[in-house]
């Protein structure tokens, strides 16, 4: 099966009921997707798939639909998305397992909605969950990055 990973074509040979989570890291080795549940309640698995959030513990290979982007994918360390960014400058991390979930899913918010109100942001982000309650952190970058985004 071929899947668009970050922009590059892979062939895969999985069953099609694998979960995209078990694809991202135990084939194509992209752990920055974190296994949390496995039942899609935690949301450390959130990647893009066209462009949306979704939980890649709760797709099949099989279902994938679009190209898929990881957190690997939104940016780079010499050129972080502003969603990154903005997590760095506001020091939301602690433990730091659930925030590539966070990020991705604050991600497609703010392509969707660019000036997201607090509960619109809650919204978004309610089926990820941080065990240290970096909530109000995780809010302000999360307003900081539209700010950045806003700014060009």
């Amino acid at each position: 099966m071929r899947l668009t990973v970050n922009g590059t074509e892979h062939e895969v040979d999985v069953e099609p009921e694998m979960p995209l989570l078990w694809v991202l890291r135990d084939v194509l080795g992209l752990t920055g997707t974190k296994y949390g549940c496995g039942i899609g309640q935690c949301g450390a698995c959130t990647v893009h798939l066209g462009g949306r959030a979704v939980q890649s513990c709760q797709i099949a290979a099989g279902d994938v639909d679009g190209p898929v982007t990881t957190i690997e994918g939104l940016g780079t360390p010499e050129a972080p998305h502003p969603v990154q960014a903005a997590w760095i400058e506001t020091q939301v991390a602690q433990c730091g397992y659930c925030q590539s979930g966070q990020i991705m899913a604050a991600a497609a918010l703010l392509a969707e909605t660019p000036q997201p109100d607090a509960a619109q942001i809650d919204a978004a982000l309610h089926a990820n969950l941080c065990r240290c309650g970096t909530y109000p952190r995780i809010r302000a970058a999360v307003r900081l990055a539209a700010d950045k985004l806003r700014e060009g």
